[in-house]
């Protein structure tokens, strides 16, 4: 076990590396926000506006709204990343890895984008009668001939493993062990509950893990942002030197851990786009498959509302955790029996606890993890019965259901060093062919974006309005009618694709 440890961190590594995988997030993400003309800022608030205040298109098909879908993808994304991965990043790069967290959240909005957009352009309807896409559909649908098949099937296989770690073990663990830690719940019994719990909503498929997480997801964000507020401004006179200690350390790494000096740098920007994209997932492809299902009357409208998920999940929340625990002094605190640096896994409880009276701030923590994580499973289900029904048909959705509420308990009570190590390879392996396919596909989504934009620059168009502006667009009839282009006449779905929208 030591040695497969030893050998799955050096992969780790090399994925999440300052060669391979870090670049080719932060350039895919550059390139996009140029050739999309920086639609992050210039879109940013009719996209909130559109996804939050409105909520939903009037007369669009789809399974769930789209702010249903919003939350779905944020359920996915606000979780254990948001509260250990951001304490990891900053124990080891120091508050320098922020600033990298910001970036990869900036740019990321633009990875995003495009692949919400794909994933609803591209999106099918399966024999239940649900919509179904993401990468493991677009990729293929998208990019003429074998290299399309091959990585929308390398992206399904990973997304199903990935699951199975990221998205279900990893997330049952870190409740089961925080409930023990604050309430002294054996560990058993808080597995078994949320087995139930979990597979209670499952059976019901996206409609009912919509409805949870749209009634859950604005109560836990809004629930830990008032009280890492509370403690930022009751710090407020440490926050000028925690943002001077941000950008300061961002280019010289200096309280950076873990290597010689000349590589500090490298550490800082390494840990915090690694757990910049483990918090907001910008270029993994997760957040298409939720896209895919909401209701929508054009791929552009819900590719900018998904958009605004990375916005709220790194800008917003990422930002309140690392900024608690800079402008505390927790991220370089040290155990007074030990006299060495709290692990990760206390730093965030111990700087909200530093912050506020009482336990009130190991509560909120806790609670909130507790909400961060559920949810997180949740959505991973999702993603994961939508790669098993791209392998192999929907048939097998339901027992995937089933069994994966069970293997909840399991990530509950078992100790899980392995688990994580396995997680951070394959959504690094997951991201790599969204990436490469959000690439060749960019001159597509740039035309239809700008096309798109150009009649409806405030997102304010009806359905009428839209008919009328994108009539005889190639392509408008298939996707209208949910007949989307490239998949199987078994789905009642067009096969010809035509030759104006085809990448080759």
């Amino acid at each position: 076990m030591t040695d497969l440890t030893t050998i799955l961190d050096e992969i780790s590594g090399f994925v999440w590396g300052p060669f391979f995988l870090i670049p080719l997030l932060l350039g895919a993400g550059l390139y996009l926000t140029i050739r999309l003309g920086g639609i992050q800022f210039t879109k940013l608030i009719p996209a909130l506006s559109l996804g939050i205040i409105k909520r939903k298109d009037p007369g669009s098909k789809g399974d769930i709204s789209q702010f249903q879908a919003l939350t779905t993808a944020l359920a996915a994304t606000i979780g254990t990343g948001n509260i250990v991965g951001v304490a990891t990043a900053l124990a080891i790069g120091g508050p320098g890895a922020l600033f990298w967290m910001w970036v990869t959240g900036l740019v990321g909005m633009a990875s995003k984008y495009a692949e919400a957009y794909l994933g609803v352009r591209f999106r099918g309807t399966d024999t239940a009668g649900e919509k179904s896409g993401g990468p493991q559909y677009y990729l293929e649908r998208g990019i003429k001939g074998p290299i399309g098949k091959i990585l929308g099937l390398a992206f399904a296989i990973f997304a199903v493993i990935a699951c199975f770690g990221i998205g279900n073990m990893t997330q049952g663990n870190a409740i089961a062990s925080n409930v023990e830690s604050s309430w002294n719940i054996p560990i058993w019994i808080t597995g078994i509950i949320l087995t139930v719990m979990v597979m209670v909503v499952l059976v019901g498929g996206i409609k009912s893990i919509g409805r949870v997480t749209a009634g859950l997801v604005p109560f836990m964000v809004v629930f830990y942002v008032l009280g890492g507020l509370y403690i930022l401004l009751a710090n407020f006179g440490a926050l000028p030197a925690a943002f001077a200690q941000i950008f300061t350390e961002a280019f010289t790494g200096s309280s950076a851990t873990g290597g010689f000096a000349g590589a500090a740098i490298i550490i800082v920007i390494q840990y915090g786009v690694a757990r910049g994209m483990f918090s907001n997932e910008s270029g993994l492809g997760s957040a298409a498959i939720a896209a895919a299902a909401a209701q929508t009357t054009h791929p552009v409208r819900q590719g900018l509302v998904s958009m605004t998920q990375t916005f709220i999940d790194t800008i917003i929340v990422v930002s309140i955790t690392g900024l608690v625990i800079i402008s505390t002094g927790t991220w370089s605190q040290t155990d007074p029996e030990t006299g060495e640096q709290i692990s990760a896994a206390l730093m965030t409880g111990e700087a909200f606890s530093h912050g506020l009276p009482g336990q009130w701030g190991h509560w909120i923590v806790t609670i909130g993890l507790v909400l961060f994580a559920f949810s997180t499973l949740l959505s991973w289900s999702y993603y994961g019965e939508r790669n098993i029904e791209r392998l192999f048909g929907r048939g097998l959705v339901m027992p995937f259901r089933v069994f994966f509420s069970l293997v909840v308990f399991v990530g509950a009570t078992a100790e899980l060093e392995v688990v994580w190590l396995f997680s951070d390879i394959f959504n690094g392996l997951m991201a790599l062919p969204n990436l490469i396919g959000l690439l060749v596909l960019s001159g597509l989504i740039a035309r239809e974006t700008k096309y798109y934009l150009k009649h409806d620059p405030k997102l304010e168009a009806d359905k009428d309005q839209i008919e009328a502006f994108m009539a005889n667009r190639p392509g408008w009839d298939e996707w209208k009618s949910g007949d989307v282009i490239g998949s199987s006449r078994k789905y009642g779905i067009q096969t010809e694709y035509p030759s104006d929208d085809r990448i080759h």
